[in-house]
């Protein structure tokens, strides 16, 4: 069956988007989803507890977010730029978006913190991107910590009192643009119970691109062009999967980005793991088989996005839709900071 992209959209109500994270991460509400029977549940994200079997292997992406969005000014003018950090492109150089770009032509410069932090337009992008390479003295990522803002997506109109809650507990390896935002529900005392019931924790990382939000614009979802996104799995996370095939386990993705980590090297390996990194562009859409993973945890996405496609591609698209409908009706809190899904 071929779809379109409004067969993916719906009203969402705005007072649904959540705004602010909540006090106790894992409080969160779970909307359980059986992909076979259609049948939903209303519980608590502390109870995927419950979902997860002895011998399954909950996957996590440890990205770390860059506090990637900086604030600086021409030195000749005094004119103020907003710049946001994409993608390390090579060595100081970095594929940006900034804000207003019709002042960053190339040759550009534009300081930072008091000249702590220098950067010159090298490269306009078609999409009005901009390549910039930095000049700086010291550590780079704590140039950037100390100088930069959470790059919160633009539907979180809040500021955020915390930047650790923008981060996963289990974040390590910095270079997202957003959060892996299934993984914000867990605390280390859930992941403490969930090993101790003989869930083997297996991470993998994926870098995640601001991409992830855009929604699709074409009518027909097959002329939609995928973002890219740089993502590694290592020997000893392959290994401990394998084992956990072999041994009849589940494979269970926190998030979607997960998923596309897990189903990139499925399709590349037809169906076996190993360890491997790179850019993926994978579209996961109704109709794709799925290669690796048994069932994930997911928050509540965008009409029209890639994501809601994604989650349609497992559960199908009548599931899907029957699913957000019932937590728009019982007032779940949708995107980053909101609510999650699990489904088997």
């Amino acid at each position: 069956m071929t779809f379109t992209t409004n067969d993916f959209d719906f009203d969402l109500p705005e007072e649904l988007i959540a705004q602010t994270p909540l006090a106790d991460r894992q409080s969160s509400r779970l909307l359980v989803v059986d992909k076979e029977t259609g049948e939903l549940q209303d519980k608590h994200f502390y109870d995927i507890l419950d979902e997860l079997n002895e011998g399954d292997a909950l996957v996590m992406n440890n990205t770390r977010v860059l506090p990637a969005r900086l604030y600086g000014e021409k030195p000749d003018t005094g004119g103020h730029l907003e710049v946001l950090l994409l993608t390390n492109t090579e060595g100081n150089q970095w594929e940006t978006l900034i804000k207003p770009a019709k002042r960053a032509k190339k040759g550009t410069v534009i300081s930072f913190g008091d000249g702590r932090l220098k950067a010159e337009v090298i490269e306009e992008l078609e999409h009005g991107g901009r390549i910039i390479e930095f000049q700086y003295e010291g550590v780079f990522l704590e140039i950037i910590e100390s100088l930069g803002e959470m790059p919160l997506p633009p539907y979180i109109k809040e500021r955020l009192e915390d930047p650790n809650r923008y981060q996963t507990v289990y974040a390590e390896e910095n270079g997202s643009a957003a959060a892996p935002t299934a993984g914000l529900h867990f605390t280390e005392e859930l992941l403490e119970k969930i090993k101790a019931k003989g869930v083997k924790l297996v991470y993998l990382t994926l870098h995640v691109g601001l991409g992830t939000f855009r929604p699709v614009n074409v009518e027909s979802i097959e002329d939609h062009e995928m973002h890219s996104e740089f993502y590694k799995l290592t020997e000893e996370s392959a290994a401990a999967l394998r084992e956990v095939k072999a041994n009849g386990g589940r494979i269970v993705a926190v998030g979607t980005t997960s998923i596309r980590t897990l189903e990139t090297i499925g399709t590349k390996f037809n169906g076996d793991i190993k360890a491997d990194s790179g850019w993926t562009d994978i579209f996961i859409t109704p109709g794709y088989e799925f290669k690796l993973v048994d069932a994930f945890s997911t928050n509540f996405h965008l009409p029209k996005s890639t994501l809601v496609m994604l989650v349609s591609a497992f559960a199908t698209r009548d599931t899907v839709m029957s699913a957000y409908h019932h937590a728009i009706e019982e007032k779940y809190r949708f995107f980053s900071f909101g609510d999650a899904m699990f489904v088997k």
